[in-house]
């Protein structure tokens, strides 16, 4: 099924792909000059400016590989119109469009989300902090830390240093946004299992739910351990210090709407936590929180096989994401060789965004596409179409020369 539906998909070039998507949601509209506040009025330009940085070119090569613009033109462009705001403005109109199609009402309600990061080689030069994390080899990098829906719409990305924790970030693409605010449930990899992130994902009223490595090995903590059955005396790690957690509840209260209010983003705070847990009271009361939270998280995954299954789901959802980032990084052989940190930013906001775009386009033809099927008689029960996702690019043609129709 899978197979025949992308079979019915158009072939399609890249830039007549982005033309369709903006002359549909006109995305373009949301990169306002910095001075004046005006939409950029040349449409094609911000295109080529869009994919120079989602396919990893720069603006040098796509200005010999596009029939309308020049360099300076481009990146004149780009200095007076690309700036963070106006890519987060434009990734939340492609993702709000592709949530009202059809199809993606399908894959999910957009309650659930994942997050994962992604490794990219980088340069050894420049100001920015490229470093070494040996599992992924001996050449420095950077990661982009992307969420996720269950819609497939990779609604916010970070870039963060190769070798920190990924917990901290979770809550920054949950809080940054809109899309990330109506997240119920929320899946994220071992490296997400932490007290501090349970304790500040209850508070805020997200359900959460990470993968678990080396089970066995997980203590529960009680209130009252003496209390504790026989069988799960093994189990218990400790006794929950409530005093702690009474006395300082005004200050937590406090920290959890700082993070919530944006005054601060709460990766910042979690890190500060983390690394003074002994001397900050506060820090010390999350994980206490956090421990009741984990404790209650972990009974109810041993006896929640559905929970389970919709964590991997999740999960895979995102993982999928990493391969079609790959095929689309097809400048500089996949290395980001932006020097600077804004750099850097700009080139994976690109390259989430460009992502963004073709999920759209794919959802919306994957509808015709099921349409098609079911008036030849197929079936298109939505238990298999669950399993359809938007993520093919074969029928694209991402290389070459980057014309563009009625320019």
């Amino acid at each position: 099924m899978v197979l025949d539906l992308y079979s019915r998909l158009p072939e399609i070039g890249i830039t007549d792909l982005l033309l369709e998507v903006d002359d549909e949601i006109g995305f373009t509209e949301a990169f306002t000059h910095l001075r004046t506040g005006v939409p950029c009025k040349d449409r094609v330009g911000m295109l080529n400016v869009i994919l120079a940085e989602g396919l990893n070119l720069g603006l040098s090569k796509m200005a010999g590989a596009t029939n309308t613009h020049d360099y300076f033109q481009l990146s004149r462009l780009s200095r007076w119109h690309v700036e963070s705001d106006a890519m987060a403005r434009a990734l939340a109109m492609v993702i709000e469009g592709q949530s009202a199609l059809p199809m993606a009402r399908i894959w999910g309600a957009g309650q659930t989300a994942s997050s994962d990061g992604q490794f990219f080689p980088a340069t050894r030069q420049g100001e920015a902090m490229n470093l070494i994390n040996a599992k992924y080899g001996h050449e420095p990098g950077l990661k982009a830390y992307t969420h996720v829906s269950d819609q497939f719409g990779p609604f916010a990305t970070q870039n963060i240093p190769a070798t920190v924790n990924e917990a901290p970030y979770i809550l920054d693409g949950l809080l940054m946004n809109e899309t990330g605010k109506r997240i119920k449930e929320q899946y994220a990899d071992t490296g997400g299992f932490t007290d501090h992130i349970f304790a500040v994902t209850a508070l805020l009223s997200y359900r959460f739910i990470p993968r678990i490595r080396d089970l066995p090995s997980k203590r529960l903590y009680l209130f009252d351990p003496a209390a504790a059955p026989n069988e799960l005396r093994g189990l218990i790690g400790g006794k929950i210090r409530e005093k702690l957690i009474v006395e300082n509840w005004p200050d937590v209260l406090r920290a959890v709407a700082t993070m919530a209010a944006g005054v601060m983003p709460p990766s910042q705070l979690l890190r500060k936590f983390a690394a003074y847990p002994r001397q900050h009271e506060l820090a010390q009361t999350l994980r206490e929180i956090g421990r009741i939270e984990r404790t209650l998280f972990i009974l109810e995954w041993l006896l929640d096989a559905d929970m389970q299954r919709r964590a991997q789901i999740g999960l895979n959802k995102g993982e999928a994401h990493h391969a079609l980032k790959n095929a689309l990084r097809i400048g500089r052989q996949g290395e980001i060789r932006d020097r600077t940190a804004e750099g850097q930013h700009y080139r994976m906001a690109g390259l989430n965004l460009l992502a963004a775009i073709i999920i759209y386009w794919n959802t919306k033809h994957l509808g015709y596409a099921v349409n098609a099927r079911e008036r030849d008689g197929l079936d298109c029960s939505p238990e298999l179409l669950a399993h359809i996702s938007p993520l093919g690019w074969a029928h694209i043609l991402l290389t070459g020369e980057y014309r563009w129709k009625n320019q």
